[in-house]
C-alpha cells in the first residue's frame, strides 16, 4: 500500500516472528552498552515504500527523518520549523518565499546537493499525475517552485499561508541522479534510500531490520553522536516486549509498547513514557455498499459502540473517546456538534428509521496489536443492537491491496496518525479528506454533495488570513465530517515508548509511531 497512515506500517505476525529470528545483525549486537551501536525496536513493518514523497509507513517515515532532509525540517515534538537544507527561514507573510541551499551539502554517495535536486523533488510533488502523497499537503497553497540562480529557489504561493512552512519537511529532497528515472523510483519504493541527512542506510532486510551509519560528511544543523543504529521490525507485541526486557535485552528502546506491559517494563528499570496526539482507531465505510450510503446507518454504528469499555479493557485507560476528528490536544480542537456517546437505544432507532433489519457485516481490520484488542468490543456492541458481525483482522498490506484493487468491502477498522506529517488542522484533514485522494477513493464518497461542501470549506479556511475566521471555518467542516461519519475516529490513544535510561539519553516519547534519535546519546 502506498499511503497507509500509521496502520500501513504493520506487517503480518509471521513477519514479526521472522524479525525475531532474522539475520545475525538483527539480534541486538551492542545492546549491552557499546557506544558504536544503538539497537531499537519499531512495532511496525519496514517493508512498505521508502519513497519519501509516497510513504506514510511508520517505520519508513521515522527512518527517512534520519536519512533525508527537507529545505525546512521541524522539531519532532513541537513541530517548530528550522532551516535544514536551506540556510535560513523566509518571511512567510507574503506570497513569495526564497530559499538558498546550504553550501557543501552532499548526498550519501558523495555527490553534491544541487538546485536541480530541489526542482526535481518539487516538480514531482506538485504534479498530480505522479499521485504523490505530498501533493495533497502542498497543492492548495503552493503554486510554483522555480530556480533563481545556482544556489536559490523561489516559491510562489496562491495566497499567504504561514502554516505551509512547517509542511516543507514532508517533501524530503531527493537526488535526481539516483531517482530521476522510473527504475530509480521503483528502487525507492523497494527500500533504496540516498539522502543528505545525518544517517545513511547501510542495510535493509524487509520484514526484519534496517541498519544505519552516521554520515561523516553531513554538515547540517544536527550533529548525531551515535555511530551505528540497527532498527528491528517486530510487529508481534510479546516478541517486541521480550526484546527490550531483562538483563540480556537485545535492544535499548522500543516504540509501540503494549499498555499491558507498562508496569512490567517500568519495574524492570526501563523508562516508559507516552505521547498523546492524533493516533486513533477509525471506521471507514464503503458508501457504494448499501446500507452504508445512508448516514443514519453510519451514525448508528458509532452510537452503538461502548467506547469506555474499549478504553478500559483494550487500552488499559490509555485512550480518549473521540469528540471531534481532532484530538483534545490539538490547537484547533473544539467539541464537534455531533458526538457519538454510547447510546444503543439511539442506534436502534436510527437503524429502524433507515429501514435496516437483520444487517450482517464483515469488519475488515488491520492486525496492529492494539487494534486487534479493540475488535471484540466493536463486535459485541454491534451484536447488541442487532448487527451480526464477523471480524476479519489481516495483514495491513493485504487489506489495503484489496482496496487498491477496488475489491468489495463494507467497513474497515484501522489506525492512523496524521501527526507524522504535522499538527495544523488543514494538514490533518487533507490527509484523509482530499478530493480524488486515496482515502476518499476507498470510501467512494468524494463526489457527494456533502463531500464537496467539506472540500470547499477547507479551501476557504486555508486561504483565510484572519485566524479567528479561519478557526470558525475549520470548526464548520469538522462538524460536517463528524455528522457524516464516513471516515471517523472512535478513540484517540496514547503511544508508549520505552528505553533503558542507563544506556540512552536524549530520548523523547513521540505522539506518533516511531522515534527520532537525532538527539540521542549513550548515557
Amino acid at each position: 500500500m502506498r499511503f497507509s497512515g500509521t496502520a500501513g506500517a504493520a506487517a503480518a505476525i509471521s513477519a514479526a516472528l521472522a524479525a525475531c529470528s532474522g539475520p545475525a545483525s538483527t539480534n541486538g549486537t551492542g545492546a549491552s552498552g557499546s557506544n558504536d551501536l544503538l539497537t531499537g525496536v519499531i512495532g511496525y513493518g519496514n517493508d512498505q515504500s521508502w519513497d519519501p514523497l509516497l510513504t506514510a509507513s511508520a517505520f519508513t517515515m521515522a527512518a527517512n527523518n534520519h536519512i533525508y532532509e527537507g529545505l525546512v525540517d521541524t522539531d519532532p515534538l513541537t513541530r517548530a520549523p528550522y532551516a535544514a537544507l536551506a540556510t535560513a527561514l523566509p518571511d512567510t507573510t507574503g506570497t513569495t518565499w526564497k530559499f538558498t541551499l546550504r553550501s557543501g551539502a552532499k548526498w550519501h554517495d558523495g555527490q553534491p546537493v544541487t538546485i536541480d535536486d530541489v526542482l526535481f523533488t518539487y516538480q514531482r510533488a506538485l504534479d498530480n499525475k505522479n499521485q504523490t502523497l505530498a501533493y495533497s499537503f502542498l497543492a492548495s497553497w503552493l503554486k510554483e517552485v522555480k530556480q533563481v540562480d545556482d544556489t536559490s529557489v523561489e516559491f510562489t504561493l496562491n495566497y499567504p499561508f504561514p502554516d505551509g512552512l512547517a509542511r516543507l519537511t514532508i517533501p524530503k529532497i531527493m537526488p535526481r541522479h539516483v531517482f530521476g528515472t522510473q527504475a530509480g523510483l521503483d528502487a525507492a519504493k523497494g527500500g533504496k534510500a540516498v539522502g543528505s541527512g545525518p544517517y545513511k542506510l547501510t542495510a535493509h532486510n524487509p520484514k526484519s531490520n534496517s541498519e544505519f551509519e552516521r554520515f561523516d560528511d553531513y554538515n547540517g544543523p544536527l550533529k548525531p553522536t551515535i555511530k551505528k543504529m540497527n532498527w528491528l521490525s517486530i510487529v508481534d507485541a510479546s516478541a517486541r516486549v521480550a526484546k527490550i526486557s531483562g538483563n540480556s535485552a537485545g535492544a535499548q528502546l522500543s516504540d509501540n509498547v503494549p499498555y499491558a506491559n507498562i508496569d512490567q517494563l517500568s519495574k524492570g528499570g526501563l523508562t516508559v513514557e507516552g505521547g498523546k496526539g492524533m493516533n486513533h482507531m477509525f471506521l471507514m465505510f464503503n458508501t457504494k455498499q448499501k446500507p452504508f450510503d445512508d448516514v443514519r446507518v453510519r451514525q448508528a454504528m458509532f452510537y452503538a459502540i461502548d467506547t469506555q469499555k474499549m478504553i478500559e479493557v483494550a487500552l488499559k485507560g490509555h485512550g480518549t473517546a473521540a469528540s471531534s476528528f481532532l484530538n483534545h490536544e490539538n490547537p484547533s480542537y473544539a467539541q464537534a456538534s455531533t458526538v457519538y456517546t454510547y447510546d444503543p437505544n439511539k442506534a436502534k432507532q436510527l437503524l429502524a428509521a433507515a429501514g435496516v433489519t437483520n444487517l450482517s457485516i464483515t469488519l475488515m481490520a488491520v492486525n496492529v496489536s492494539w487494534i486487534v484488542d479493540c475488535l471484540p468490543t466493536l463486535a459485541n456492541s454491534w451484536e447488541a443492537v442487532g448487527i451480526k458481525t464477523t471480524l476479519a483482522p489481516q495483514d495491513t498490506s493485504a487489506l489495503f491491496t484489496k482496496m487498491d484493487q477496488s475489491q468489495s468491502y463494507q467497513v474497515v477498522a484501522a489506525a492512523s496518525n496524521p501527526n507524522q506529517f504535522g499538527l495544523d488542522c488543514d494538514l490533518i484533514l487533507r490527509y484523509n479528506y482530499t478530493a480524488n485522494g486515496t482515502w476518499m477513493k476507498y470510501t467512494k464518497w468524494d463526489a457527494s454533495t456533502e463531500a464537496k461542501q467539506i472540500f470547499s470549506l477547507m479551501d476557504q479556511a486555508a486561504a483565510q488570513p484572519d485566524k479567528t475566521q479561519k478557526l470558525a471555518l475549520e470548526h464548520q467542516y469538522l462538524d460536517l465530517i463528524a455528522q457524516q461519519a464516513v471516515l471517523y475516529p472512535v478513540v484517540h490513544t496514547e503511544l508508549m515508548t520505552a528505553w533503558n535510561p542507563k544506556k540512552l539519553s536524549g530520548i523523547q516519547a513521540l505522539p506518533y509511531p516511531g522515534y527520532n534519535l537525532l538527539k540521542a546519546k549513550f548515557a
